[in-house]
């Protein structure tokens, strides 16, 4: 049962007391960036993903806690974001690698405005919403430190892989449209190392390289 949480404070305590917040850097993150900028409504700051229009949904606090932890983020790495939606997880990135860019691909372009919109009211200035096919990547800024996806793929999608750094990481749910499982990829001399970090349920996503 979801606790009635009614402000971004209350979301991040709860968070915290569950321990999928787990590092100072990450709790900070999260209580700067106001989940509220970036969807409407009284029950912006409950544990669950949230509608935001086009088929898509603002992922629930504790995955996106669970994702910028795995992330290891610091201060100066270059990510790649595929499926910006609301905007939401990208500004929590931008907030831990400021004062480098953080980059995030959508293909449907209503949700680029959008997006545009909730980060300038969070006051996020180090993100670039770029509209386009996510599962193809962004070759023309790669090599990435990290990069993460906010949809599922079927399998983990080559050109993401390609575009990682030395020891950079990728992580992306994968599997069918109703149950995923978050898989993370890891470049480290030269070889790829794979391992998987349990359940997840996202929308998938679509493109060249994915459904």
């Amino acid at each position: 049962m979801w606790m009635k949480l009614s402000t971004n404070d209350d979301m991040v305590e709860y968070l915290n007391r569950k321990h999928l917040i787990r590092s100072d850097a990450v709790k900070r993150a999260f209580l700067q960036v106001d989940r509220g900028h970036f969807v409407e409504g009284k029950e912006c700051y409950l544990d669950t993903p949230l509608p935001i229009g086009f088929g898509q949904t603002i992922s629930a606090p504790h995955m996106v806690a669970i994702m910028t932890e795995e992330l290891d983020l610091r201060k100066g790495m270059k990510v790649l974001e595929i499926g910006a939606g609301s905007g939401y997880q990208a500004a929590v990135i931008a907030t831990l690698v400021d004062p480098a860019k953080v980059f995030t691909v959508e293909r449907v372009p209503e949700l680029v405005d959008r997006a545009n919109r909730a980060l300038e009211r969070a006051g996020v200035k180090n993100v670039e919403v770029l509209e386009g096919d996510g599962s193809n990547g962004l070759p023309k800024e790669a090599p990435f430190d990290r990069i993460i996806a906010t949809c599922a793929a079927p399998d983990v999608p080559q050109p993401l892989i390609d575009q990682l750094g030395e020891e950079g990481m990728l992580l992306v749910p994968v599997g069918g449209r109703g149950y995923q499982e978050l898989i993370e990829i890891t470049r480290i001399g030269g070889k790829v190392v794979r391992r998987k970090h349990g359940g997840c349920v996202f929308v998938p996503m679509l493109g060249k390289h994915a459904h």
